[in-house]
């Protein structure tokens, strides 16, 4: 399972990495509205969330049954995609630490065992109540970078029209 993971992961990155690259940075900074992220905000909230998942996943495996995860106003996650965050970072710098969080990612994961997969452990988001771990992979890494590949593809489409 995981290296099914490992490989949509990659896939997903790679796409943002190359739909980026064939964009003006006017574009990539450009937000559809006030509430939303652009492109640049959503790769940066790749580049912090990925590799805090790893890290919970990694917690777990060490404390097998603590608690995981994370709310909206986690401070880490508001941060890294403030504007004045992202204004800071170069589209070429952000693409090399898209790339280093493949890598997170393939770390992270690529050695678990079925039993470490199948571990419960309850979150501290009562909407996902207590899970294995191998949800936190599927649905907050792997799930979730391809979700945001498609919040670029409405970002662009918003922006044609």
């Amino acid at each position: 399972m995981t290296q099914s993971n490992i490989t949509s992961v990659n896939e997903s990155i790679d796409r943002i990495i190359e739909t980026v690259k064939g964009l003006s940075e006017e574009t990539i900074r450009w937000k559809p509205t006030e509430d939303e992220w652009s492109i640049m905000q959503i790769m940066a909230h790749i580049v912090e969330a990925l590799p805090y998942w790893v890290d919970e996943i990694e917690q777990l495996v060490e404390t097998p049954g603590n608690e995981w995860g994370r709310n909206h106003l986690h401070e880490p996650r508001l941060e890294a995609v403030k504007p004045e965050t992202v204004d800071a970072i170069s589209v070429d710098e952000m693409i090399k630490q898209l790339e280093q969080v493949k890598q997170t990612v393939q770390s992270g994961i690529e050695n678990l065992t079925p039993e470490q997969l199948a571990a419960e452990a309850t979150s501290v988001n009562p909407n996902f109540g207590t899970k294995p771990l191998s949800f936190i992979i599927d649905h907050l890494i792997d799930q979730h970078v391809n979700k945001h590949e498609g919040q670029i593809q409405r970002n662009l489409s918003k922006l044609n029209n």
